[in-house]
């Protein structure tokens, strides 16, 4: 049985809509947490000229390949291993990266090795968009998004809401420059960058 998330099918329209001018002139886009699968199969179904390539945890892809093989989606490929905590990615390099609703529920330290390892992968001139929630100046950008980040750290201590300043810091690191921080519904962002 396929898996499915409720906020994935609320949020891809709207995402949707800023990727296709944002990755109007790539060609691979590596999807950092695929989760379900659902956002590869919009995207990719949308995007037919990108080639999608699906990563995630080995647990979740099962549920990726489900969404995958009821699609038929030329080019959208079959999930790889992505895995923060392992040395050496080894999947080759994109001139597209894209992760949504990561970040919040990794360690930081896994959020800091995410970031080490995006300098691996991106191409000179490559773009990585990021979409989620963030924090600004230390302070949530809404009640609701407060009581999510007690929710998230309540499931797991290491989980929570990450400020955009300190995650930029990360980004400018390995050469990236901010083009734009879009809103989005339901409280969320999605942030842009250029290496």
């Amino acid at each position: 049985m396929k898996p499915f998330s409720q906020a994935c099918e609320n949020n891809q329209a709207p995402i949707l809509s800023q990727l296709k001018d944002f990755f109007a002139d790539r060609k691979k886009v590596l999807e950092i947490g695929s989760g379900t699968g659902q956002h590869a199969v919009y995207f990719g179904g949308a995007m037919s000229a990108l080639q999608w390539q699906c990563g995630d945890l080995i647990g979740n892809h099962p549920g990726i390949r489900a969404w995958l093989d009821e699609a038929q989606l030329p080019n959208v490929l079959v999930p790889i291993e992505i895995d923060a905590d392992q040395p050496g990615w080894n999947v080759g390099q994109y001139d597209a990266v894209f992760s949504a609703n990561t970040l919040h529920i990794m360690s930081w330290q896994q959020v800091e090795r995410l970031f080490q390892h995006l300098g691996e992968v991106l191409l000179p001139s490559a773009k990585l968009a990021v979409y989620g929630p963030f924090n600004y100046q230390g302070r949530f950008t809404c009640d609701s998004n407060a009581r999510f980040d007690q929710w998230l750290k309540q499931t797991a201590a290491h989980q929570g809401i990450r400020d955009f300043e300190t995650v930029e810091r990360l980004a400018q690191q390995i050469g990236l420059r901010l083009l734009a921080d879009k809103e989005m519904p339901a409280n969320n962002r999605l942030l842009l960058w250029q290496k």
